[in-house]
């Protein structure tokens, strides 16, 4: 199963934000890495943002190169708003919407769960991250999981009104994921536009 495993500060300092979470190392040196990354940093060319757009929406969600086209290529064919629908794909991927639900810390995390088998979709187990989930199905923890320390520590006190396409039971440890997101209600920082540009040159 293939994610980037390298080192996670170094990427959010690149671009300024906490995208794999809380990250103190990113808030002591909030600048680039590398020798000169408190320097005055260029005048970043048009291809620059669109390629960084790119990179951090392959970070914050885990995809990699080819995952990422394949989904792009899947967003343009379909109705509606590349862009938008591009995100709406990523958000319904399975390990993203554990994070959501507060079952996992991070995607990360959700990720490992997912691959440990300690998740359900409409009660039957699924190992697969990217798997895609449609609207209506439920996503919840297996039986055997429930009482697993990692899951607790990370419901304690989420707040799951957050997302309005999720619906959380917390007697069952599982949510329903309503509908495919809106775009303003999708919090990540990314210009869904710049990476539609990069890939229709």
């Amino acid at each position: 199963m293939a994610r980037y495993i390298g080192p996670k500060s170094r990427i959010a300092r690149r671009f300024g934000e906490p995208i794999f979470g809380a990250d103190k190392v990113l808030s002591k040196r909030n600048f680039p890495p590398g020798q000169h990354g408190n320097d005055r940093r260029r005048k970043q060319s048009e291809y620059g943002a669109q390629l960084a757009e790119k990179q951090k929406a392959k970070y914050t969600y885990g995809v990699l190169e080819r995952q990422f086209h394949n989904m792009f290529n899947k967003a343009q064919k379909a109705e509606g708003i590349t862009g938008e629908v591009l995100l709406q794909n990523l958000e319904s991927r399975l390990d993203n919407i554990v994070f959501r639900l507060g079952i996992a810390p991070t995607r990360a995390a959700a990720r490992q769960l997912v691959g440990h088998r300690h998740i359900v979709v409409d009660g039957q187990v699924v190992n697969i991250p990217s798997y895609s989930v449609k609207p209506g199905q439920v996503v919840g923890v297996r039986e055997k999981a429930k009482s697993l320390e990692v899951i607790d520590a990370s419901l304690a006190g989420f707040n799951h009104s957050k997302y309005p396409w999720l619906e959380w039971d917390d007697n069952s440890k599982s949510g329903k994921y309503l509908h495919k997101p809106d775009r303003a209600d999708i919090p990540e920082n990314i210009k869904e536009q710049l990476i539609v540009e990069l890939y229709s040159k």
